[in-house]
C-alpha cells in the first residue's frame, strides 16, 4: 500500500516507528501537498458574484494547484523508495572484489538517486508560491490566514526537501555532481526563505 493510502494516524505511526523511512524527505514531500492543497482551497473559496472579476484566475490558481499537489503527493512514496533502493544496494554480496565493485557503483547510484528526488520535490513545491501571492492579494480575505499556513508550510518542503538532498551528497564520490547540486541547494534555499518572507509581510496577520 502506498504512504498516501494509509489513514493519517497509520501514516503517524510508521513515521514514528524504528523504520528508518518514511522520513524527512517524505514528510517534507506531505509538507508541500499540504500547501498546495491550501493554495487551491482558498482559491475555491474565492469564486461567486462578490469574486466575479477574479473568478476565472481562482479556477487556473485551483487547478494549478491540485496538479502541484498531485506530483508532491507522489513524492511522498517515491523519497521513500528512493530510500529503499539504496538499502537494497547496500545489501548486495561483497564476497569478492568484483561483487565489491558492483555493490559500491550501485551504492552511488542509488545515493544520486535519493538526491536527486528530494530535489524534484524541493523544485516542485516552490511551484506554489507564485500561486500564494495570487490568492493573497485577490483571494478571500476570510482565508488570509490559511494561504500563511500554506506559505510556511511550502518553505519547509523545500528547506525540509534540500536538507534531505544534502545529507546524500554526503557520500556521492563524483564531486562535480554534488557541486552541480550544491550550487542548485543554495539557490533554491534562499529563493524559498525570500518567497516566504514576503508573503508573510504582505498580511496584517503576521505583524
Amino acid at each position: 500500500m502506498k504512504l498516501t493510502e494509509l489513514k493519517v494516524d497509520a501514516f503517524l505511526r510508521e513515521t514514528a516507528s524504528e523504520s528508518p523511512a518514511p522520513g524527512g524527505g517524505s514528510v517534507s514531500a506531505l509538507a508541500g501537498a499540504l500547501a498546495a492543497a491550501l493554495a487551491g482551497m482558498v482559491a475555491n473559496l474565492t469564486q461567486g458574484e462578490k469574486f466575479a472579476d477574479v473568478a476565472e484566475k481562482m479556477r487556473e490558481i485551483a487547478a494549478s494547484a491540485e496538479k502541484i499537489r498531485k506530483e508532491l503527493e507522489e513524492s511522498v512514496q517515491k523519497d521513500t523508495e528512493s530510500f529503499d533502493a539504496y538499502m537494497a544496494a547496500l545489501h548486495l554480496p561483497k564476497g569478492t572484489e568484483e561483487e565489491k565493485e558492483r555493490r559500491k557503483a550501485a551504492m552511488q547510484e542509488a545515493l544520486k538517486g535519493a538526491a536527486l528526488v528530494p530535489l524534484e520535490t524541493a523544485q516542485t513545491a516552490q511551484e506554489i508560491f507564485p500561486l500564494l501571492k495570487v490568492v493573497l492579494e485577490k483571494g478571500n480575505a476570510n482565508a488570509q490566514s490559511d494561504a500563511l499556513v500554506a506559505s510556511m508550510l511550502a518553505k519547509t518542503a523545500v528547506h525540509g526537501a534540500l536538507l534531505n538532498v544534502k545529507i546524500n551528497l554526503g557520500g556521492i564520490r563524483d564531486e562535480a555532481f554534488c557541486q552541480k547540486m550544491r550550487e542548485r541547494v543554495q539557490e533554491m534555499w534562499q529563493n524559498a526563505e525570500n518567497c516566504e518572507k514576503e508573503l508573510l509581510a504582505a498580511s496584517p496577520l503576521s505583524e
